[in-house]
């Protein structure tokens, strides 16, 4: 083989391997464990969220981990849609959990509330294709 398409099949290799990094899978989702759709809570409440076919890390992480997980961003009645191309912001919509927690506890006011998990890496930025879970509308008596 010659060095020109040694060199080829090296590279065509090396861009497949970071396509796909920070790329969750087909099978990949995060999810709530113990929450549905149309739920009524009492506040404060524990919220557990769910992943499968991808890892969690905390956030910062820089080994080779951070190419295949992420860390979980709880979005509470988030107005619109994030901006998928930029860190996630840090605000009462947007809790973020940096050290690899899967569950929480809300301490919300009465009434309708929105919640949605999306997968960040370890910049606080979505993952590529975003892995957002269902939203869901609770209501807290």
């Amino acid at each position: 083989m010659n060095r020109p398409r040694i060199l080829a099949i090296a590279l065509l290799f090396s861009a497949a391997g970071a396509a796909q990094a920070h790329s969750p899978g087909e099978d990949a989702r995060v999810y709530f464990k113990n929450l549905k759709d149309g739920d009524t809570v009492s506040s404060p409440f524990t919220v557990q969220f769910g992943i499968e076919g991808y890892g969690i890390v905390p956030a910062g992480t820089k080994d080779k981990r951070r190419h295949t997980a992420g860390h979980h961003h709880l979005l509470v009645d988030y107005p619109g849609t994030p901006d998928l191309d930029e860190p996630l912001p840090r605000n009462s919509h947007c809790l973020h959990f940096d050290k690899g927690e899967t569950q929480a506890e809300l301490k919300l006011p009465p009434g309708r509330h929105t919640l949605q998990l999306l997968l960040g890496d370890e910049s606080h930025e979505p993952t590529d294709p975003p892995l957002f879970s269902q939203k869901i509308t609770v209501t807290v008596k």
